[in-house]
């Protein structure tokens, strides 16, 4: 086990700043001297880390220093064989890890309930997704995991797979073993690589879920920046293994990774693995004691509850928190209900708000249920409570684009009236966010549960990641060319 009580990124960063340098590079703020006088004193302590690849301060790209110091820490810290600093987010890392993996014209398995750069990615890699369906918890009324009887079947009876893509945890926070699951697929000699984005801090051990590294994936991305005090799109790679090359790994990073990589945010991803490293068992029972005390102390308001799923095989993080209205409201009118008193939740679906809790002993906790507390009791009585509106355009069977990426390039894109694109193939990607999982790809049919669902989100005011034309009911869809 390497020291991991150091910082070399960070210290390396801080020494450089106190030997007063001069600076005759870019970036051209020059350690915050040349800056809007009104924003000064907001960025003026971190802009003294923004420096550049001078001597002395290692390359992102050829790291031979301080950065492959760091990345070292983390390798160690997750016992991985190989970890890297990404700091274009976990969509970076998704995108590199299948392009390193697959190879164009064949085909990867994917959960229906992948982040869209997952989708994105295959398509840059010339490779078609293989669609497994997902169990939907009853309780939560989302999708949380692969099915796993599709899984097995897809292993067996389809061709060319290089690759299956699987996501765990969900956004809220719930897992499942992969032990067994990755182990299976090993056997078929495919490698499995796990967009674990959410869990980042799960190798510190029950009651967190099990992370994938320690079940045997062969690459897992983590989003630091989400449970971690790292700055937004700071972001690891993991490779153990050698199912996957390390090498086709570096060259796309290098492809696919800005050239002029951010040094507070690769000093912070030092900074949150060295914060990991150093909580100690009695913090860590602290942590979890006080979400739930939050718990009980959220259990007392009549008018919300807490949502856990209805399958007890099932792990949660305690970080997330799933809270729904018991008087009928939807997730989104819950969630605008809190903004008004502050507090700002990491998503609303169309019967849930999703809070994520610090990876500390949360020191604003009352305020928090003060909060809530006031703004739910603002919540008008909606009579008898609602319907749960459940997720119904996910593909029940084992599925595939029903125009390849290959292909379509030999259609045109035509614009559609939303409810006039029952049974057409759709030419764009249609994305709730967050969480950013699509409920269209481009080259999907269009059904019409998925055009109902789209109509249903709209009137509860859900945010789309689309076209403008989506903007005013109309849809892009796939129209062959005429010779």
């Amino acid at each position: 086990m390497l020291d991991q009580t150091k910082t070399p990124l960070f210290s390396g960063l801080k020494r450089h700043w106190e030997g007063s340098p001069l600076s005759g590079h870019v970036p051209g703020h020059k350690y915050g001297t040349v800056f809007p006088e009104e924003a000064r004193d907001y960025y003026k302590d971190i802009l003294k880390l923004d420096a550049t690849e001078i001597t002395g301060l290692d390359d992102l790209h050829d790291p031979e220093g301080m950065i492959d110091e760091a990345q070292r820490l983390a390798c160690d810290l997750y016992g991985s064989d190989e970890t890297f600093f990404l700091v274009n987010g976990s969509t970076i890392g998704n995108l590199a890890m299948i392009l390193a993996t697959c190879s164009r014209g064949s085909k990867a398995l994917v959960q229906r309930n992948c982040h869209k750069s997952i989708l994105n990615g295959l398509e840059l890699a010339g490779v078609d997704p293989v669609f497994l369906p997902c169990n939907v918890d009853e309780n939560l009324g989302v999708a949380v995991s692969v099915d796993l009887p599709y899984l097995y079947k897809a292993l067996e009876t389809i061709d060319g797979i290089t690759a299956v893509v699987l996501t765990n945890p969900n956004y809220y926070g719930v897992a499942v073993d992969l032990e067994d699951i990755i182990r299976a697929i090993h056997c078929h000699g495919i490698p499995v690589l796990v967009d674990e984005a959410h869990g980042a801090h799960f190798l510190l051990g029950t009651p967190f879920p099990k992370s994938a590294l320690s079940c045997g994936a062969d690459v897992v991305v983590h989003s630091a920046h989400k449970t971690l005090p790292a700055m937004t799109m700071g972001s690891w790679l993991h490779i153990q293994g050698n199912r996957v090359k390390k090498e086709r790994v570096t060259h796309y990073l290098k492809m696919l990774q800005s050239s002029s990589p951010s040094y507070p945010l690769m000093a912070s991803l030092d900074l949150a693995r060295y914060y990991l490293a150093s909580l100690s068992l009695q913090e860590k029972q602290a942590i979890v004691e006080g979400i739930k005390e939050i718990h009980q102390e959220l259990k007392k308001v009549k008018e919300i509850e807490l949502v856990t799923p209805s399958d007890s095989r099932l792990l949660v993080d305690p970080l997330k928190l799933t809270l729904r209205s018991t008087k009928g409201m939807s997730g989104f009118e819950l969630s605008s209900l809190l903004e008004k008193e502050g507090l700002y939740v990491e998503l609303a679906d169309p019967n849930n708000v999703l809070i994520i809790m610090p990876l500390a002993v949360n020191e604003k906790k009352h305020d928090m249920i003060e909060r809530i507390v006031r703004a739910v009791s603002k919540e008008t009585d909606g009579g008898q409570k609602k319907e749960q509106i459940t997720l119904p355009p996910f593909p029940a069977e084992i599925s595939e684009l029903s125009i390849p990426f290959g292909e379509q390039t030999d259609y045109q894109r035509v614009k559609c009236p939303i409810e006039e694109a029952i049974d057409e193939t759709a030419a764009e990607a249609i994305v709730p966010y967050p969480p950013g999982i699509p409920l269209l790809f481009n080259g999907e049919k269009i059904t019409s549960s998925t055009v109902e669902y789209i109509k249903a989100l709209q009137q509860i005011g859900a945010r789309f990641q689309a076209s403008e034309a989506f903007k005013s009911n109309y849809i892009y869809i796939y129209k062959k060319i005429k010779e």
